[in-house]
């Protein structure tokens, strides 16, 4: 998780939302040539599981610019210390948080609130032949989501189990 640091006055508040400098110190990706962004209408909307395999992985750095979403990270890093393991936290427009997701982790997120709205530069361009998905509720993972989604895209709908054979490492 990104906290940021909001410095306020009468006017309202300031705050770093990205420093290449101080994210580069931490090990985390420091360059973001795609930003993506994404409206969902309607609260209980699912997007993911998604990550891209090598070479094509990419880090992710995910913020509510309206509403609310659980956002959720799965890391199928094979030697990781937390190889297989998912963390999730609610991030709000007021809440401030940012997720930060590396290289070789699956990211989603359900939304929480009509017409939540998502922020997240990604360190590579989108690849399509290289785009994995993970099934939202694959048992081998457990995510506990806040709820039973009503609203999911096709590609997502259909998306496979962990399959380390298929879904290949992201990195």
């Amino acid at each position: 998780m990104v906290s940021l640091e909001p410095r306020g006055d009468e006017r309202g508040f300031f705050a770093r939302m990205f420093d290449s400098e101080e994210f580069a110190s931490m090990g985390m990706d420091s360059v973001y040539p795609q930003i993506n962004t994404s409206l969902s209408a309607l609260a209980g909307t699912l997007r993911g599981l998604h990550y891209q395999v090598a070479p094509h992985g990419e880090a992710k750095l995910v913020k509510c610019l309206k509403g609310s979403a659980f956002d959720v990270v799965v890391d199928l890093r094979p030697g990781s210390p937390t190889y297989g393991q998912w963390a999730g936290k609610t991030l709000t427009d007021k809440n401030r948080l940012m997720m930060y997701v590396p290289k070789g982790c699956a990211h989603g997120f359900m939304t929480l609130e009509d017409d939540t709205e998502m922020l997240y530069p990604a360190s590579g361009p989108y690849n399509g032949p290289a785009e994995r998905i993970l099934r939202w509720n694959d048992p081998r993972f457990s995510i506990e989501w806040p709820r039973q989604p009503n609203v999911l895209s096709d590609k997502d709908r259909e998306a496979r189990d962990y399959d380390p054979n298929w879904h290949g490492p992201g990195y």
